[in-house]
């Protein structure tokens, strides 16, 4: 295993990396940049790919592990790449034809990790300001990973995302703690989950962003420092998905 990563064992005997590299973007950034932020990503280090059939780049994706791959930077067993079942291939009889699309536009023969994508299988959003404490204890007691997007805001998405909320990383607290450690307020956001048992998936297309992500893995955090990120919790949502709100298995009015 990568000596930069930290693995979890999943309750099927697979292990999956705990930092993972996100893919989804904008739409109105070309997908060549994918391609780019793909291949920084693996050369950093990064072994866990998540992607979806939704989010339109798996083609992109695809090539860019392709081409590190061939370059020798790794093997297919080296990178866990997860795909997404979209909503409108729910039914039974349709899993198969989408999965089989994804592994086309991909050229990969497996996917290491397939999830029901919304509604609603919601990675469950998890940041500071929504810290999921009772859904985390849950998934621990049943020995179920969770796997956390969102974790350093996402106000970028203006389609999903209320411009007046909060920008989470220039919380003063973040801020105190990335002081202190000689870190990012980013790097923070990210030790504090991974401290807390969760799969993390970080975004970018910025080189210098990508690599730092990497580093989360350098440096530990206090259970001082976990206590005074815990009181950071408020509830707060930034994807609301107020679309599906009537959709029946909305489960976002849940109490978790």
């Amino acid at each position: 295993m990568n000596s930069k990563h930290q693995y979890v064992e999943l309750n099927d005997g697979h292990f999956i990396p705990r930092l993972g590299f996100g893919t989804y973007k904008p739409q109105e950034v070309p997908n060549s940049k994918t391609i780019e932020a793909t291949k920084i990503a693996i050369e950093a280090g990064f072994r866990h790919i998540d992607c979806a059939y939704a989010y339109q780049v798996e083609e992109e994706v695809g090539l860019a592990i392709r081409s590190k791959i061939a370059d020798g930077t790794v093997k297919r067993e080296d990178i866990f790449y997860t795909s997404k079942l979209w909503s409108t291939f729910h039914r039974p009889e349709l899993v198969q034809s989408c999965l089989e699309k994804s592994l086309k536009k991909l050229n990969f023969d497996y996917v290491d990790l397939y999830l029901i994508h919304s509604p609603m299988e919601l990675k469950v959003e998890c940041h500071v300001y929504l810290n999921q404490r009772k859904l985390l204890d849950f998934c621990k007691s049943k020995d179920i990973v969770l796997v956390a997007y969102g974790v350093l805001g996402t106000q970028r998405y203006k389609e999903w995302v209320d411009p007046s909320s909060p920008v989470l990383l220039d919380d003063p607290v973040l801020g105190a703690l990335a002081k202190k450690h000689k870190r990012s307020p980013a790097l923070i956001a990210l030790r504090y989950q991974l401290q807390r048992g969760v799969i993390v998936l970080a975004k970018s297309l910025n080189e210098k962003r990508i690599k730092e992500n990497i580093q989360v893995f350098d440096f530990e955090l206090t259970a001082e420092d976990m206590k005074d990120l815990d009181g950071l919790n408020r509830n707060f949502r930034y994807v609301t998905f107020k679309l599906m709100a009537d959709h029946p298995n909305f489960p976002l009015a849940d109490e978790y």
